[in-house]
């Protein structure tokens, strides 16, 4: 008899979910953690379980970390200094009503 288990190859892993959650308080999601699981609805329910078990989130995100596109840290001048010589868009030029000042 043989065993089916060890027959397994060990990289037909559960893929690596990142997980973000709103709190009821904030007003976008924060990067809380990583999890495995095996599909969508199941990284969702296990985010869920684990990130907020205090009930303090309302809403949770997830999205597989093989999908998530980011740039080279060795590349930030060419896409964060060009924004030095166009003060116009820092935020200081503009006013801000009193409705959104949570910004």
């Amino acid at each position: 008899m043989t065993d089916n288990i060890a027959a397994q190859p060990i990289d037909q892993e559960w893929p690596l979910w990142e997980v973000f959650v709103r709190t009821k308080a904030g007003l976008d999601h924060k990067h809380c953690g990583s999890l495995h699981a095996s599909d969508p609805k199941m990284a969702v329910q296990m985010a869920r379980d684990v990130y907020t078990r205090r009930q303090e989130g309302s809403s949770v995100w997830v999205v597989r970390s093989d999908q998530i596109v980011a740039s080279d840290p060795t590349d930030k001048a060419m896409y964060f200094d060009p924004a030095e010589d166009k003060v116009y868009r820092h935020p200081t030029f503009y006013k801000l009503p009193p409705e959104v000042d949570h910004m």
